[in-house]
């Protein structure tokens, strides 16, 4: 292989590494909303790339603790925002990853519980703050942070099952609500919720045949994978796609080759990083689903991730499995 076509290792750590120190760039603060979700996603691609202590674990547990909102018991993006669902969630993911879940302690444990499990409607859905935005991400979001604390109860658990179900399309996809346009992303918070719960036999085979079909008719002739029929490809669903099969067990029906090659190339070869699609400008976000997507393929020297979690399977094999005995 060409230099451009191997995993630029060293250098997309370096790049993770580089993130904390443009607080001078002006895009620096016009991403405060997405700073907790940043730290997720860059400890996590460190983690896969076998280089977890290149942010200073101290230095990441005290920003995370910063960003507990007092006010509604859960976690902001950045100290002084509003607690959201999907930020909580990379805080419980961060705190997991860094086996320091007990910094919480018991009253704010008891209320990051509480602020989760209080954002379920009556369908079984989740909104993900109090301004009643719905979506099945925080389907997956409440479930996923409920299942890493080990606070999974039937109680929220079947109703969301039902609701995730009722998101199952004619074509084999999953939509954010109820009759919405099947994604690849949905797929992914829909199976990931299902198997959290231990209900993926809640779908039939023909149905699993079905989403296993729609799923790998996402990989284009360029060997990329994209969202939904007609669109670009996109490394992020690298992430979305292959996790979904994997959760289904059919994640060698994707051609593990051109997939790769297409995610090699969206490298930067000078400064690191991986981006959306080839020449484009890189990020964090497509960086962590680029180096986990090949994980999942089992690319040479990463580490095994979870495909339900989106976390190292040495994190994810210390959690209670539901139903809890």
């Amino acid at each position: 292989m060409s230099g451009s076509l191997t995993l630029l290792k060293e250098k997309h750590i370096r790049y993770i590494e580089s993130l904390d120190t443009k607080k001078h760039n002006f895009e620096y603060w016009l991403t405060e909303h997405l700073r907790l979700n940043g730290i997720y996603w860059g400890l996590t691609a460190l983690c896969v790339l076998d280089s977890p202590k290149t942010f200073v674990k101290e230095e990441v547990i005290s920003f995370v603790l910063s960003c507990w909102d007092d006010k509604y018991g859960a976690f902001a993006p950045f100290p002084r925002h509003d607690a959201h669902l999907l930020t909580t969630l990379s805080a419980v993911q961060i705190l997991a990853t860094y086996d320091a879940l007990d910094v919480l302690g018991k009253d704010r444990k008891v209320r990051l519980i509480s602020f989760i499990r209080g954002n379920q409607l009556e369908d079984g859905s989740f909104q993900g703050d109090r301004f009643g935005e719905v979506d099945t991400r925080f389907v997956y979001t409440a479930l996923s942070a409920l299942s890493i604390l080990g606070e999974l109860t039937p109680e929220v658990v079947d109703p969301a099952v039902d609701f995730v179900l009722k998101c199952y399309n004619f074509d084999g996809g999953f939509g954010l609500c109820p009759n919405a346009e099947s994604h690849a992303a949905q797929a992914f918070t829909c199976l990931g919720a299902l198997a959290i719960a231990n209900k993926l036999d809640m779908l039939s085979d023909d149905q699993l045949e079905e989403i296993g079909w729609w799923l790998c008719e996402r990989q284009l002739p360029e060997g990329g994978l994209n969202g939904r029929p007609s669109k670009l490809p996109d490394v992020c669903y690298s992430w979305w796609v292959l996790s979904s099969l994997a959760i289904i067990g059919r994640l060698d029906w994707i051609n593990y080759e051109k997939l790769t090659e297409f995610i090699l190339k969206c490298q930067d070869e000078k400064k690191g990083g991986i981006s959306d699609r080839p020449e484009n400008e890189v990020d964090v976000f497509h960086t962590v689903f680029g180096v986990a997507g090949l994980s999942l393929m089992g690319y040479d020297n990463l580490v095994p991730i979870d495909p339900i979690y989106c976390m190292p399977k040495s994190v994810t094999s210390k959690f209670k499995k539901y139903p809890y005995k």
